[in-house]
C-alpha cells in the first residue's frame, strides 16, 4: 500500500510518518507500506499544479493530509492565507486523491465548534466556528468527498514543533508566576497517540467524521499545574486567570468548551486513547529527560 503524507514537518505529520515507518519496518497491522512524505519546502499544498503533479506521479492508495496553517491568532490578521492553505490547499489534495482513486484522511480541529455546548461535542453536532482558523478548517472539511475520513482533534502536544507543554516547561524554567486561563476546557492530546489512530482509520479506509483525543478533560490552568509539577517545579506558581483578563487579549476567540466526545470510535467498538494525564506525563518525562 502506497501512502502519501502532507505536512510532514508539523508535530502531527512527523508522528504520522514515524508511525507509518514503524509499521513498515515491523510489517505489523496491515500491508507492506510504501511511504511518500515530501517536506513543505518541496510541496506547497496551495499550488494546485504542484499538488496534482506530486500525487498524480506516485499514485498513492491513501493520502493523509495534516498540512495546515494552524497559527490561530495569525489567521485573524491574514484570513486570505488561512483560506488559501486550509481550504484551497485541501481542495487540491482532495482533487488529486479523486483523480488517482486514493482514500483521503483530513485532520481537522475542535475549533469548528463555538464552545457553548454544556456537554462534549459528538461528530454529528452542527459546527459553528468563532475564528478564521476554525472557519477555514471547516471549509477544508467540506472539500472532501463522501466516503473519505475526517479526524477532528484538540489541544495537541508532541515531541516536535511548538505546543503548550513546551511553553509551560519554558516558562517554568524562567521562574516567577505563570498565569493560565481556567475558563477554557478541552482534552489535551498526544500527537503520537493521535497519529496511531489516524493511521488505523486511514489504512482501514473508515469513512466519515471521527473525534480523536486522549480521554478526559481539563482547563489550561490545571493542565499547566500538572506539567509544572511533573517537571519538578512548584505547581503553586501557576495562577488562574479568565480569558477576559488576558493582557494582551488574544486576537482569535477560543471556544470555552471544546471537549470532543469520541462517540464514533466508542460506539463502533474501538479502544479509546489513554487519559490525557497519562499522555502528558509520558511526554513531559521524555522532554525533560
Amino acid at each position: 500500500m502506497r501512502v502519501f503524507v502532507t505536512g510532514v514537518t508539523g508535530q502531527v505529520g512527523t508522528e504520522i510518518v514515524r508511525e507509518l515507518q514503524r509499521r513498515a519496518d515491523l510489517r505489523v497491522r496491515g500491508p507492506v507500506l510504501d511511504i511518500i512524505a515530501p517536506e513543505e519546502s518541496v510541496l506547497d499544498i496551495s499550488d494546485r499544479d504542484a499538488v496534482l503533479a506530486a500525487i498524480g506521479t506516485v499514485e498513492p492508495d491513501v493520502v493523509i493530509h495534516p498540512a495546515a496553517w494552524t497559527a490561530v491568532d495569525a489567521c485573524e490578521s491574514d484570513p486570505d492565507r488561512a483560506w488559501r492553505v486550509n481550504c484551497l490547499g485541501t481542495r487540491y489534495v482532495a482533487e488529486a486523491a479523486r483523480i488517482v482513486g486514493a482514500h483521503l484522511c483530513y485532520l481537522s480541529t475542535d475549533y469548528v465548534f463555538d464552545g457553548t455546548s454544556p456537554r462534549p461535542y459528538v461528530e454529528w453536532d452542527d459546527p459553528n466556528p468563532l475564528s478564521v482558523y476554525g472557519r477555514s478548517k471547516l471549509g477544508g472539511e467540506r472539500e472532501l468527498d463522501a466516503g473519505h475520513t475526517i479526524v477532528r482533534t484538540a489541544w495537541v502536544n508532541g515531541r516536535t514543533g511548538a505546543n503548550m507543554v513546551k511553553t509551560v516547561l519554558r516558562l517554568a524554567g524562567e521562574g516567577g508566576r505563570l498565569r493560565f486561563v481556567d475558563d477554557q476546557r478541552g482534552s489535551p492530546t498526544s500527537a503520537a497517540d493521535l497519529a496511531a489512530r489516524v493511521v488505523d482509520l486511514s489504512l482501514g479506509r473508515h469513512a466519515g467524521i471521527f473525534h480523536v483525543t486522549n480521554q478526559g478533560s481539563t482547563t489550561w490552568y490545571d493542565f499547566a499545574r500538572l506539567v509544572v509539577g511533573l517537571a519538578g517545579f512548584d505547581p503553586g506558581r501557576v495562577e488562574p486567570v479568565s480569558t477576559s483578563e488576558l493582557d494582551p487579549p488574544r486576537p482569535a476567540p477560543r471556544p470555552a468548551n471544546s471537549v470532543l466526545d469520541n462517540a464514533a470510535l466508542r460506539l463502533s467498538g474501538w479502544d479509546l486513547l489513554p487519559s490525557w494525564e497519562q499522555a502528558i506525563t509520558g511526554l513531559v518525562a521524555e522532554l525533560t529527560a
